[in-house]
């Protein structure tokens, strides 16, 4: 949280698949130029690669949350993969860290296992960028204009991850600013995850839920 000008209805600006040397800076830099607060659920490995990008966002107030070791779908993974791709990033990131972000938002009964057994809380999204398909950042702000709401969580990536179309996060940096705008112009506040009032949706919200572990159809 940034210097006391909390509104008294959150929003969470949250980013995925970083830290990267190029882009992280940029996106920083964005959120200082605004006084807004983020998350950044982190990869493991980049995180290592790059622990000055994680000292530079809790300097800054934001939150490091973890995504992932391996960007693997939990569905096409077994509750012991899971349990070891945590085991390893929590190394990296240490026992502090709180929330979870899985890749793509999937979530199965084994995730959920591996989250109670490292006390983690799951977080899914409610409005979605889709920033990894490069679009300019003005079609961005009109696709989630509408879901720009209180305790909203909003996703974006600083960093280019499997599955992305595009080359760097030039638009999502350029996103920043007219979100935050968007976002104080209806009364709302960047803020922390701990600040919103109600949990967060666990999960990617376009996916149904998956009821069942891979573990069950396939010999570990």
């Amino acid at each position: 949280m940034h210097n006391g000008e909390r509104r008294t209805a959150p929003v969470a600006l949250t980013f995925d698949d970083g830290p990267d040397p190029v882009w992280t800076p940029l996106v920083l830099d964005a959120l200082a130029g605004t006084r807004a607060s983020a998350t950044f659920f982190v990869v493991a490995p980049l995180a290592q690669r790059y622990p000055y990008l994680l000292t530079r966002m809790r300097e800054e107030g934001h939150a490091v949350a973890f995504h992932c070791t391996r960007h693997v779908r939990h569905d096409d993974s077994t509750q012991a993969e899971i349990g070891a791709d945590v085991e390893h990033s929590l190394l990296t990131l240490g026992r502090s860290v709180k929330y979870w972000r899985t890749p793509w938002g999937v979530v199965t009964p084994a995730t959920r296992r591996v989250a109670r057994e490292h006390a983690l809380t799951l977080v899914g999204w409610t409005a979605d960028t889709k920033d990894w398909r490069g679009d300019l950042h003005e079609e961005m702000l009109g696709r989630i204009e509408g879901e720009v709401l209180h305790e909203s969580i909003m996703l974006m990536h600083d960093g280019v991850g499997p599955g992305a179309t595009r080359d760097g996060c030039a638009e999502t940096v350029a996103l920043v600013e007219p979100l935050v705008s968007l976002a104080r112009s209806r009364g709302l506040e960047p803020a922390a995850l701990d600040e919103l009032d109600h949990p967060p949706p666990d999960r990617n919200p376009d996916f149904p839920a998956v009821d069942n572990d891979l573990a069950r159809f396939r010999r570990v």
